[in-house]
Order: structure tokens, then C-alpha cells, then sequence
């Protein structure tokens, strides 16, 4: 086992895993920017790390002063949590190259499933179900107009090297193509360092149904059961449940079975989550995989009564899965999480950074508050707006849902705006309630 990790991250993701070190007794240095001198990472892990000024490009993202910091205090791992360089092959192999442990999966593997036209070759190749698509990038518009034209609108234009939403659009008719093409090159460029997009066949009204893998080095591979994250806002996800409303155990086992498949073939280790979309006919296809740990993680700790932190560090260590006697997991109850952002929902979610001049957390039985907040606490605006994640626990989606209720409308953050009113919106919703939400629900019910 490590002797010391640096934590390459802040926010709630950073206390995340100090807590997960903490518990395994491993020492946790913090490194921070100057605006993150005061943040609970900085105050609750053995040492903290001064890195340089607020833009993350000088900071977070300076893969220089984040190795010199790892060598100079003795750090014998990195963790990169999610966001900033989680996903940077490039880091991670300057990581390994230094002598020191990558808690994630090879550089080849992030290189491989980071480039999405790529990993959809690589899926089609082990058979796992892909939504028809262009067999790699396209450079030109005759290549995209020639293809839109064969698998039929509407299409989907991604970046080939990103995700999030961002250089990604959708196209309903041939007028638009020209125009979104070129925005979608631009935006990817600026996002990603990388112009190159491919194209999908559009799947209208999907859910995304994602699951969470786990690989070690001893050849072992399970599944986690599924998240379902159709709640979205441009691509961005703000609530995310487990087990999914819509899967049968046999469609769970069939997607599960298609990610350890999609594990395999990227000869991945650690943690993963292989996203899929599920059409209204039930059938899935592989959509990307995310070389992280993800920002909804806990629901799926929730029902699988699991620590994914600390399984992510010990399998990084050359330990073995911890609990394969328990695999295949059956879920136990139900579990939501609502991502609580600094941001004014009533004014197209406008980012709300400022003072939080007083605070109150829920609660009670099976509710869990992951976040950096405390009163006194100053929301940046240089960073993604994430201040929170509320998760709730319940025997059953109807106690989970009743939970959800109760617990949302006990919290109080002042100061700052956020998304808490939302959330309680979203819990008004037949359509949520029945567990029908598709990935268009926003734009259809609120």
C-alpha cells in the first residue's frame, strides 16, 4: 500500500478521497491554488501544497509543479479524482515515468477510450453495440454531408477527442449541417486542443444508462450495476440514480456483460464507467467510456455497499478486487443523487460564485452530503460550479423519492444561488416520478 498520495484536484472530490486515504491510513498531501488556501481538502489532509494562482492552467492543470510537488514531499502515488488531468493520458504517463503510481487506468487505455471515433472502432471490433457512425474522423464537409446523407437525419457530430457536451451537435435537417460542423470543429479545438469530429446516427429520445466497471491487475473484472443519467441540461448531467427505473436484471446482466467486454478489449485497469444509450425499443449502444471515477459514484456505492475510492487505490497498489465473492451484485434499494451547483436555475443557470454566509446540511437515515461548503466559505468563479452533491438512500424509489423531498428542502445555503430549488421542481414531475425521464425531459416537462 502507498505511503503518501497527492491529490491532483479540489472541491468536494479532493475531501472525497482524503477521507477514502484517511481510512485506509494513507498519508494525503492537498496541492491548491491561492484561491483554495481555505477549502476543507486543504484543512482535513496531512499537508497541503501551495501550486500557484488561481486559472487552472496555472495551476491544476501545470503538470510540472504538480510532479515536483509529488517528488519533493515524498508522494509515492497520484490521484487524479475527476475534471482537470483525470483524463490526460499525456500526465499520466509523465506520472509513471517518474516513479510514481497512477491511481487510474494505463496511459494506452486513457489514449485508446479518449479518443471517441477510436474507441467506437474498438467496441465494434469485441462486439459490443454501436449507434451507427462514421469509421473515424471527418476532415471535410463533403465526408459529412456523404454520410448524413446515407444513415439519414438526424445525426449527431461529437469531438472526437472530448466529452462533457462540448463539441457536440445535433442536426435535425440538411440546412443546418454546414453551419454546426464548423462550430463543432471551433468549439472542440478551443475545448480540447483536437478539431477532429466524427458522426453518429442521432438516437432521439434515449436514456443514458451508464455502468460502472472495475478491473484489476490479477485479471478480474466485474461490473457494478448501472446508473441512469437522463436528467441532463446541454449534455451536462444534474441527476443521477441507481438502479435504473427502465432495466429488467436481464437487460442489467446484458449491458454489464457489454462493459466488461468493452474492459477487456482496452485492456483497462481500475475504475470506469462504459456510458450507453438505450432507445425506446430497449436496445443499447455503446456510447463512450469515462477513464475516471465520476462525479455520481456514490449512488452506486450506495446499492452496492461499496467504497470505489478506496477500491480505485488499492487496486493501483497491485491488490485485487476486494469484494469479487460478492459479484454478480444484486442492487440493494435505491439511491439518487442531486449535483447542487452555485448557479441561478430561475436565470438560465447563471453561475453564482460568492460568499456562503451561513449553511445547514439534512440529515437522517440513508442521506449523504458530499461537498466542500462551510459558512464563511468563498465559492471561486474560476472553477466548475459543483459545490454540493445531496444523495439519498431508500429501500424503494418511492422512500427514495419521499427522501429526496425532505432532505432537499431542509438544506440552506446562503449567500450564493444554487440548483437545490431545481431539484425540488424536477421531484414535482409525473414523468420523473413514474421513472420515465428521457434525456430530452428538460426541454419537454420544465
Amino acid at each position: 500500500m502507498f505511503k503518501k498520495v497527492l491529490i491532483a484536484n479540489r472541491g468536494e472530490i479532493a475531501l472525497r478521497i482524503v477521507r477514502a486515504l484517511k481510512e485506509l491510513g494513507v498519508s494525503s498531501l492537498m496541492v491548491y491554488s491561492e484561491v483554495d488556501a481555505n477549502t476543507l481538502a486543504v484543512r482535513e489532509a496531512d499537508e497541503a501544497v501551495r501550486i500557484g494562482p488561481a486559472p487552472s492552467s496555472q495551476s491544476y492543470l501545470n503538470t510540472t509543479t504538480l510532479i515536483s510537488a509529488a517528488l519533493s514531499k515524498g508522494a509515492d502515488a497520484i490521484h487524479p479524482g475527476y475534471g482537470f488531468l483525470a483524463e490526460n493520458a499525456q500526465f499520466a504517463r509523465l506520472v509513471k515515468e517518474q516513479g510514481l503510481a497512477w491511481i487510474g487506468p494505463d496511459p494506452e487505455s486513457i489514449e485508446l477510450m479518449g479518443n471517441k471515433s477510436k474507441a467506437r472502432q474498438t467496441m465494434q471490433q469485441c462486439g459490443v453495440p454501436t449507434v451507427p457512425g462514421s469509421e473515424g474522423a471527418m476532415r471535410t464537409l463533403d465526408e459529412v454531408v456523404g454520410f448524413a446523407n446515407t444513415v439519414g437525419y438526424p445525426v449527431l457530430i461529437k469531438a472526437s477527442a472530448g466529452g462533457g457536451g462540448r463539441g457536440m451537435r445535433e442536426v435535425m435537417n440538411p440546412g443546418d449541417l454546414e453551419n454546426a460542423f464548423n462550430s463543432a470543429r471551433s468549439e472542440a479545438n478551443v475545448a480540447f486542443g483536437n478539431d477532429e469530429v466524427y458522426l453518429e446516427k442521432l438516437v432521439l429520445r434515449p436514456r443514458h444508462i451508464e455502468i460502472q466497471v472495475l478491473a484489476d491487475s490479477h485479471g478480474n473484472y466485474i461490473h457494478l450495476c448501472e446508473r441512469d443519467c437522463s436528467v441532463q441540461r446541454r449534455h451536462q448531467k444534474l441527476i443521477e440514480e441507481a438502479p435504473s427505473p427502465a432495466l429488467t436484471p436481464e437487460l442489467r446482466e446484458r449491458m454489464g456483460e457489454a462493459a466488461i467486454q468493452a474492459m477487456k478489449a482496452a485492456k483497462y485497469v481500475n475504475a470506469g464507467t462504459v456510458e450507453f444509450l438505450l432507445d425506446e425499443d430497449n436496445e443499447f449502444y455503446f456510447m463512450e467510456m469515462n477513464t475516471r471515477i465520476q462525479v455520481e459514484h456514490p449512488v452506486t456505492e450506495f446499492i452496492t455497499l461499496t467504497d470505489l475510492i478506496k477500491e480505485q487505490v488499492r487496486i493501483a497498489a497491485g491488490e485485487p478486487i476486494s469484494f469479487l465473492d460478492r459479484f454478480p451484485f444484486t442492487p440493494v434499494g435505491h439511491a439518487i443523487e442531486f449535483r447542487i451547483n452555485a448557479e441561478d436555475h430561475e436565470r438560465n443557470f447563471m453561475p453564482s460564485p460568492g460568499m456562503v454566509t451561513a449553511l445547514e446540511w439534512p440529515g437522517g437515515p440513508g442521506v449523504r452530503i458530499d461537498s466542500h461548503l462551510y459558512a464563511g466559505y468563498t465559492v471561486p468563479p474560476n472553477y466548475d460550479s459543483l459545490v454540493a452533491k445531496l444523495i439519498v438512500w431508500g429501500n424503494t424509489r418511492s422512500e427514495a423519492l419521499d427522501r429526496a423531498r425532505r432532505a432537499l428542502s431542509e438544506v440552506r445555503i446562503e449567500g450564493i444561488k444554487t440548483t437545490v430549488g431545481f431539484h425540488l421542481k424536477v421531484l414535482e414531475s409525473e414523468t420523473f416520478i413514474k421513472g420515465e425521464a428521457r434525456t430530452d425531459f428538460l426541454e419537454r416537462y420544465l
